[in-house]
């Protein structure tokens, strides 16, 4: 089990970047959560096993097609308990 915070800095509020983070997310089988934050990146911690948060992580360096991704933060933290949706904040 393993779990990251992410910042994604760039073009990522308003080209759908959260929508497309939780559409992957539920692909992968993976908790936890995405949300804009006031500086104009997205903040998510994602939750799962190592090799589907890994490919998360993989996907939002790039996000969906209309984001322009210029840098991600990636930091591991410790699991969640009970962690069992991924969500749009």
């Amino acid at each position: 089990m393993k779990r990251v915070q992410l910042t994604v800095h760039g073009r990522v509020q308003g080209v759908y970047y959260r929508a497309s983070t939780e559409q992957q997310a539920r692909a992968l089988g993976v908790t936890g959560w995405v949300r804009n934050l006031p500086d104009g990146s997205v903040k998510a911690e994602i939750q799962g096993a190592v090799q589907d948060v890994d490919a998360l992580t993989r996907w939002a360096h790039d996000g969906p097609a209309a984001a322009r991704v210029d840098r991600v933060d990636v930091r591991d933290i410790d699991p969640v308990e009970n962690d069992s949706r991924f969500e749009v904040r």
